[in-house]
């Protein structure tokens, strides 16, 4: 079977056979490429790197796309993503001055113009099946609201958000937003998401696609930040970085991985989970061990509550050489719920060329990682990135510059905010009084035939 374009695997989510996109090679950037980026402005700098993975779209579609999307009006500034410096070689990098206050929002806000753009060509529908842990949900729907032709159906683990995060999804009331909470963990939403693409009769008949991180769109989208923040924090292309990353579905550094692939030079990509680390453990032992439900614990940074990272499926074949037949084996051990190790094999051993390294959080670190960075740099950060921070400073190198990412604002993780410094975060205008606001949502077990009834009878109507 030819290999699927771009915008084929933009609308469909997933691979012909129900793996990961992934591109045969990534692009290499030359030294004197780099040199000449250094000083774009984000579009053009996105224009730059998306154009090497694009294969369909007209360039001056697609810069068109990209300018439209980055905008000062929708990300607070012309930087889009503007690097603030606690110290010298210590900086976060600025992911969310997007509409919903979270990273999600640099690549969702081009998914939604990429959608548009290619179903106003065919005059097809789309009907967006996601799973959120609290930000991709959001980042989602406030780039598809409203849009002809598109419904977003987003499953999330009842209870287990943030209120913030909870009512920021729930209060939307565009008729074309269905918002359905899980009776389960954010894993569960994430298996019928892949169930229900698995099945392609059904994916067909009702044009199913995805906006989560196993959309290639979305990580591609990602990748631009990673060179954006290393110009930031450089002066140099002879320099290294590390990049500090929360992490709980891969899908935010697997991004880094693929511009560490490209030839940005990044020294280290440093992995940080919360109290579900099953990445941590897999870069500390070598196995691999999906958690069951009740296993997976609630914690204060809720969006990385996650026990089976679906994007790590990228990585493992980047390790293995590109071993179609091995990855799908030890995916087969995952989905039948079983672990697998490689800790006695060479390519345990590989790992460290690709720069990983990692650590976990708990609750305790992150309350005092907020307080910390507070009194220290007056600048507030939210729980995940909290998370990023405490695991970064741990594996920070002298004269390496350590780059944090983002995770969201302060503002959706209220309570813990008040644990840490004594009163809550200031609110960004707009959002003062969302957890009043009416919410529109159902409730629904974790039940792969009922979403899909659910999805019938909504897609009975028209959009």
């Amino acid at each position: 079977m030819p290999p699927k374009s771009f915008s084929e695997i933009l609308l469909s989510g997933l691979s012909p056979d129900g793996g990961l996109a992934i591109p045969e090679a990534y692009p290499h950037i030359t030294a004197a490429e780099l040199t000449v980026w250094r000083d774009l402005s984000y579009p053009m700098l996105a224009f730059e790197i998306l154009s090497r993975f694009v294969d369909d779209i007209p360039a001056d579609d697609l810069r068109n796309l990209i300018t439209q999307t980055y905008t000062a009006e929708v990300f607070g500034s012309a930087d889009v993503t503007p690097l603030k410096t606690l110290e010298p070689g210590l900086h976060i990098l600025g992911l969310s001055n997007g509409p919903t206050l979270a990273f999600k929002d640099i690549a969702m806000q081009l998914l939604g113009n990429l959608f548009q753009y290619q179903l106003a060509k065919t005059g097809d529908e789309l009907n967006i099946l996601g799973a959120t842990s609290g930000d991709t949900g959001s980042s989602a729907e406030y780039a598809m609201r409203g849009k002809h032709g598109i419904r977003v159906f987003m499953l999330s683990p009842l209870g287990k958000m943030s209120r913030f995060q909870t009512a920021q999804m729930f209060s939307l009331q565009d008729e074309n937003i269905f918002n359905i909470a899980i009776r389960g963990v954010f894993d569960d939403c994430q298996d019928i998401v892949k169930a229900v693409s698995n099945d392609h009769a059904f994916k067909q008949a009702h044009r199913i696609g995805t906006v989560n991180s196993i959309n290639w769109a979305r990580i591609v989208a990602q990748v631009v930040y990673y060179f954006k923040g290393y110009f930031a924090a450089t002066k140099s292309n002879d320099e290294q970085v590390s990049f500090a990353v929360p992490s709980g579905n891969f899908g935010n550094i697997c991004a880094g991985h693929v511009a560490r692939m490209m030839g940005l030079p990044i020294k280290r990509l440093i992995l940080a989970t919360n109290e579900n680390d099953v990445l941590d453990e897999f870069f500390r032992t070598g196995v691999y061990r999906p958690r069951a439900t009740t296993e997976t614990q609630h914690t204060s940074s809720p969006s990385m509550d996650i026990s089976k990272a679906s994007n790590f499926e990228r990585f493992i074949s980047d390790l293995t050489g590109r071993n179609a037949q091995q990855v799908t084996e030890l995916w087969s051990a995952v989905d039948k719920g079983h672990a697998f190790d490689l800790s006695i094999t060479p390519l345990f051993a590989k790992i460290k060329d690709y720069g990983f390294v990692s650590g976990s959080s708990s609750h305790a670190a992150r309350i005092a990682t907020i307080r910390d960075i507070y009194q220290r740099y007056q600048v507030l950060v939210d729980t995940h990135t909290a998370d990023g921070l405490k695991v970064g400073q741990a594996h920070r190198e002298d004269g390496v510059p350590l780059i944090c990412l983002e995770t969201a604002l302060p503002a959706k993780f209220a309570e813990s905010i008040q644990e840490a410094i004594g009163h809550e975060p200031e609110r960004p205008s707009g959002f003062e009084n969302l957890e009043s606001l009416p919410q529109r949502y159902v409730v629904e077990d974790a039940d792969v035939h009922a979403i899909k009834a659910y999805i019938d009878e909504q897609c009975m109507g028209t959009v």
